[in-house]
């Protein structure tokens, strides 16, 4: 909001000024408010799960609020961005709501939540943005039908939101996981020339989150819920539509789509279709790697995270000298 107010010559000072308040109001409001944060019950199901009994969740709420703030703030403020901040708030809204619960929603019913916020958010892009996709890999643009491309980043958006969810069950795996997911794409963005004002929220919204996993490191003091990584999910999926390649999604959230995505496969075609597959694989992931290979919840976030990086590297590398070219 106050940005059009700055002069050119100043706006790397603007820039870092915004990046400092998103990281020290995070950790100062986090460090303030999380004792008003609802206590986690533990989970039966998860491995080690019933060692977040009593710690505070929900933290999702407060880096949520302060990216809002912070991107009111700091970045150029125009209707898409107040909707997408709007249906940010939404859907950390239903999370924490349910973080704060005593009997957890069912999943049909936040489901179905998700799917109204997926919708939203896909008129939105639709209303303000081209229905033509980028293909980094062939370098040639797509026309895709309006229809199409709405029923696509509907699934886009509710699958994002859904795999991010179901990837939260290890101390800072998937807030570091998301954080190495934008930086990604904000790269992504620069190297296809997409230097909207969005792009300076995706760097506000990882900054939140890391002031977040300055108290999730292992071992946490809290959690960020579904209220937390449910907003992640929306907001990795509008970032990589806004960089008008939305098929890079896949390569730069890879270790997030198998480690939250692969139970959901597991359970949807069991549960509908009566097919059981991975039946030795415990999921999510994190869980398998904890459970059946012995790995630490520091060893599990510091290879997973190893392992996206390295994807990132590789998609950077490659658009990189597909631009040069």
């Amino acid at each position: 909001m106050l940005q059009s107010l700055v002069p050119d010559g100043n706006r790397f000072l603007w820039a870092l000024a915004g990046i400092l308040f998103a990281f020290a109001a995070t950790v100062a409001a986090t460090a303030k408010l999380q004792g008003l944060l609802p206590k986690d019950a533990g989970r039966e199901y998860a491995h080690d799960g019933k060692l977040s009994a009593g710690k505070p969740r929900g933290a999702g709420i407060i880096f949520v609020l302060v990216f809002v703030a912070s991107a009111l703030i700091f970045v150029p403020v125009s209707a898409e961005l107040v909707i997408y901040l709007i249906l940010l708030v939404i859907c950390m809204m239903t999370g924490f709501l349910d973080d704060a619960s005593k009997t957890p929603w069912g999943e049909y019913k936040k489901g179905l939540l998700d799917l109204c916020v997926a919708m939203l958010a896909a008129v939105t892009f639709l209303q303000y943005n081209s229905n033509v996709i980028y293909l980094p890999l062939a370098d040639r643009q797509v026309f895709v039908p309006t229809i199409l491309f709405a029923v696509l980043a509907v699934i886009l958006v509710w699958g994002s939101v859904n795999v991010t969810n179901c990837a939260d069950g290890v101390d800072g795996l998937s807030g570091t996981l998301t954080v190495v997911t934008l930086v990604t794409i904000y790269v992504t963005g620069r190297l296809l020339n997409k230097e909207s004002s969005f792009s300076y929220s995706i760097l506000l919204f990882a900054v939140c989150i890391l002031g977040y996993l300055w108290f999730n490191a292992s071992p946490s003091r809290l959690m960020m819920g579904d209220a937390g990584s449910r907003s992640m999910g929306l907001f990795i999926s509008i970032a990589i539509l806004k960089t008008g390649s939305p098929l890079l999604y896949i390569p730069v959230a890879l270790v997030l789509i198998l480690d939250g995505g692969l139970g959901l496969v597991k359970i949807f075609l069991l549960r509908f279709l009566k097919i059981r597959i991975l039946k030795n694989t415990r999921t999510p992931l994190h869980d398998h790697v904890r459970k059946v290979w012995g790995w630490s919840d520091t060893q599990t976030v510091f290879r997973f995270a190893i392992l996206q990086i390295m994807l990132a590297a590789a998609v950077v590398c490659c658009l990189g000298m597909r631009t040069a070219a």
